[in-house]
């Protein structure tokens, strides 16, 4: 488990981590909390278009991975946000800054490396499991 406290920013926060642990391969299968600022985009096929949110929000949900890009480590989050008029906003986290605190579970996998290379048939970076074992359907 990870705890975020006020003002560490997303996702360098879990790009920090990731550097200090030396992890190359996670999943972040939760997180919950609170954000002062955030903004979360929507994939249109061409380029995200982003929603910048500037009032506090619950992080009702918070999920991604950890994996490596060019020797780096690339976090991809979503998140489910929650605003003071009961209603939902979700989408890639883009950004954020936490309120009072984020608590989030960090699943690192010590034998694998997740790679995101960038595949230009979409213009994203695509997670590669490398070494890790898939169940799901491959390509």
């Amino acid at each position: 488990m990870v705890r975020l406290d006020e003002g560490e920013q997303l996702p360098e926060a879990f790009v920090d981590l990731a550097r200090r642990h030396q992890i190359r391969a996670a999943a972040i299968p939760m997180g919950i909390g609170q954000l002062v600022r955030a903004k979360v985009g929507f994939w249109t096929g061409t380029e995200y278009a982003p929603k910048l949110l500037e009032s506090p929000v619950e992080l009702v949900s918070l999920s991604g991975s950890i994996a490596e890009s060019d020797g780096e480590p690339s976090v991809h989050l979503h998140a489910t946000l929650g605003t003071a008029a009961h209603e939902t906003v979700s989408g890639h986290l883009l950004s954020g800054t936490v309120g009072l605190l984020v608590e989030s579970l960090v699943e690192v996998f010590p034998d694998h490396r997740f790679a995101r290379p960038l595949d230009e048939s979409v213009g994203l970076r695509r997670l590669d499991l490398g070494t890790a074992r898939s169940v799901g359907r491959q390509r």
